[in-house]
């Protein structure tokens, strides 16, 4: 089957507006720099709660796009050194609400900055040590610091704290989403496709790239390859999600305009609003709706930074299961209203597919990179990063005959 990469994201600060790549880079926990920052409310007795869309839908007021300046405290010497910022900007809710929290907040932004800059990677040796976790999963993280929690207080209108994972490592729980425990699964299936879906989904609240900037912070040699086990940064439960176009057609074909609207066309959902680091679609035939449940391997076909041609392989490792953050409205910071506010009831009517999680439609597939399958990632000097692009092509090499089995534990 002959598929296509037409959409790839990164979040660096989990839960904001993604930003759009023409190209990025793969390492073992996914895009370089993808969800390594995080946002923790506190509660009144000082505990923290993690803020994601589902709890906590004011989160998709915020866009992020990454830019690399000149670095005037370099201690190298050198004037043409740079580094890597994340510009945060808030964006009032379209609301008159009087309960909207970020109403609530709205004396106070007068008095703060429109935008907030945030390096992309921080010097952890002048940062607070804490500890945090994540859908049961602990690890070490870094506190921003004062100046970054109160600008986003003043905006969402709650105490809030800024973390950064640093060197932290966040075990994967559960068997299935291992991709180290893949490797001996059974050969491709020869199951029959299914009725194809039609058409492609693009645009949505997200800045733009030309190119994923790694410039000031090349890859070096994997510091982690004696690691026992997989790890992840704040991603949920794997280092990537990826989508397909087709999907997305039939679930914004579950949605009608209201009645009496000139159009009776149905509303079209936005792939953003499912939050996947890579998107295909068919090259000239689009592949049927649904059928990335079945998708074991995929196979990448890239021209790394157009210099070289090399294969890059995906296990894809479980279903994502999904939640109440399907139906936020990004303008508002609030559940959408109508047929937009409704995407997770009509995707309960047959996509609650996992036999781990019967409760919860499926929508794509969570993957990590195989850099055991290539030679040139062998050897105690290789680098464990490859690049990709929009418009690599994609093959499905492995399929399997059931879908997987949701186990990670207490989700």
């Amino acid at each position: 089957m002959a598929l296509k990469i037409t959409s790839l994201t990164v979040y660096p600060i989990k839960s904001l507006r993604a930003i759009s790549l023409n190209n990025a880079e793969l390492t073992p926990q996914g895009i370089k720099h993808d969800r390594v920052f995080m946002l923790y409310t506190v509660k009144p007795n000082n505990k923290w709660e993690k803020m994601q869309l589902s709890h906590f839908p004011q989160c998709a007021l915020f866009d992020q796009r990454i830019v690399t300046i000149p670095d005037e405290e370099s201690t190298a010497g050198n004037r043409n050194s740079k580094k890597s910022m994340i510009i945060v900007e808030y964006n009032p809710p379209k609301s008159s609400r009087p309960d909207d929290s970020a109403n609530k907040a709205g004396s106070k932004l007068s008095t703060v900055p429109s935008k907030l800059e945030v390096p992309l990677e921080p010097d952890i040796s002048t940062l607070e040590r804490v500890d945090v976790e994540l859908h049961g999963s602990p690890t070490s993280a870094y506190r921003m610091g004062g100046a970054y929690d109160e600008w986003f207080a003043s905006c969402i209108g709650i105490p809030v704290i800024l973390v950064y994972i640093g060197d932290g490592k966040r075990p994967v729980l559960g068997e299935t989403l291992d991709a180290t425990k893949l490797k001996s699964k059974s050969a491709p299936s020869k199951e029959k496709p299914k009725k194809p879906a039609t058409g492609t989904a693009t645009g949505g609240w997200i800045s733009s790239l030309t190119s994923y900037i790694s410039s000031a912070t090349t890859s070096k040699a994997s510091e982690n390859k004696d690691e026992p086990a997989p790890w992840l940064t704040f991603t949920d439960v794997a280092p990537l999600l990826i989508a397909s176009e087709s999907s997305l057609n039939d679930v914004s074909s579950r949605l009608s305009q209201p009645t009496g609207t000139p159009s009776p066309a149905s509303l079209e959902v936005e792939m953003y609003k499912f939050r996947p680091n890579l998107v295909v679609a068919g090259q000239d035939v689009p592949p049927p709706a649904w059928d990335e449940d079945y998708w074991g391997e995929l196979e990448i076909t890239t021209k790394e930074k157009q210099t070289e041609e090399r294969k890059v392989k995906l296990l894809l490792t479980g279903n994502c299961v999904r939640c109440t953050s399907l139906n936020v409205d990004y303008e508002t910071g609030r559940p959408a209203e109508g047929e937009l506010g409704s995407v997770l009831k009509k995707l309960m009517k047959d996509r609650r597919v996992d036999k781990g999680a019967k409760w919860s439609p499926v929508f794509g597939r969570y993957a990590s990179v195989d850099f055991d399958s290539g030679s040139e990632f062998e050897g105690e000097d290789a680098v464990k990063s490859v690049w990709v692009s929009v418009g690599d092509e994609v093959q499905v090499t492995r399929r399997i005959e059931e879908r997987s089995v949701w186990d990670w534990p207490g989700l």
